[in-house]
């Protein structure tokens, strides 16, 4: 099998990769991103590309013609990208690669990276929603997602390919970029004046093992993928000996720029997970992608507050400027 990994640069795209490059039946291992990988491939190759240059990314994915694809070039706002940017770059990144890759006529099957944002918070919705639940995002990022999930489903429709959306909690760990990790982190976190409302995490290692089995077995169709058991807003400020500051209504806007001015970019899904928690049921995908255990949103927590101080994502000009070359 000749795979195909968009936004290889990532922490996500570079895990896949390496469990991708213990498996014999993997013959060639290609990915594109933006950026370069940080940790060390064996016999992966990566082209760096910039998903915003689309006929560059669709003649590169045409040429190499894949049997399967792992679409990771989603870029959560204020992860590695700023929010105008991310959502640009994971347009391009769709667009680009997967309608190429299904043209090329190798293309057997497509795990993409979606997440439980696509179900949207607030009245009338399931707090605990699973696959079969009504999507109806309320933030930028889960209307992006949903976006995605569209256009993945309708080039499987067309080609006859089993397309698998892996609707993931908040990933977070060690070294990911992940936008409520930095808020969760800072000395003061705002939380609900009136409410705590539950979230649930997702190890970064854990989303590389299900994107793999997902590949590997070649899923059809939307799955939960969350860490099981769920973590408050106020439990998780306490676990991480951070000062709670209770905010309440129209204070969250003031709440959201002062968080960013701290260096933690907190765009409309991560106050949504704040305000209104993001949970879903994940047990179709155990069960279907055979995952054993996966760490629990507890041991995601504990790991965030034992890294390292917060590194402040701010827009700098050669990350707008980044070129394909």
């Amino acid at each position: 099998m000749r795979v195909l990994i968009t936004g290889m640069g990532g922490e996500l795209g570079t895990g896949v990769a390496q469990l991708l490059e213990a498996r014999r039946e993997i013959t060639e291992i290609v990915g594109v991103d933006f950026v370069p990988p940080r940790r060390r491939l064996r016999r992966s190759e990566f082209r760096r590309i910039d998903p915003r240059e689309r006929e560059k990314l669709a003649a590169f994915v045409t040429e190499y013609a894949p049997d399967a694809v792992a679409h990771l070039g989603v870029y959560e706002p204020g992860s590695r990208l700023p929010a105008r940017l991310a959502a640009e770059y994971t347009r391009a990144a769709a667009v680009g690669a997967l309608g190429a890759a299904a043209r090329a006529g190798r293309l057997e099957r497509v795990v993409i990276r979606s997440g439980i944002s696509v179900y949207g918070r607030g009245r009338g919705r399931p707090g605990v929603p699973d696959e079969d639940a009504p999507v109806a995002p309320t933030t930028p990022w889960g209307r992006s997602l949903l976006a995605l999930e569209a256009l993945a489903a309708d080039i499987g429709r067309r080609h006859g390919i089993p397309v698998a959306a892996l609707r993931m909690a908040t990933v977070a760990g060690s070294h990911m970029p992940s936008p409520l990790g930095r808020v969760l982190r800072l000395p003061a976190v705002p939380v609900p004046a009136w409410s705590d409302p539950v979230f649930q995490l997702l190890h970064a290692d854990d989303v590389a093992r299900s994107i793999v089995a997902a590949l590997v077995a070649g899923t059809d169709g939307p799955l939960n993928i969350v860490g099981p058991g769920a973590a408050s807003v106020w439990q998780a400020v306490r676990l991480g000996g951070r000062i709670p500051i209770p905010i309440a209504g129209p204070m969250w806007s003031v709440a959201a720029h002062a968080v960013e001015l701290a260096g933690a970019p907190a765009p409309p899904h991560v106050i949504e997970i704040l305000t209104k928690g993001g949970a879903a049921d994940g047990s179709r995908a155990l069960d279907t992608l055979q995952l054993g255990a996966l760490r629990s949103t507890h041991d995601v927590c504990t790991e965030l507050f034992e890294w390292a101080t917060v590194s402040s994502l701010r827009p700098q000009p050669q990350l707008v400027e980044v070129s394909g070359g």
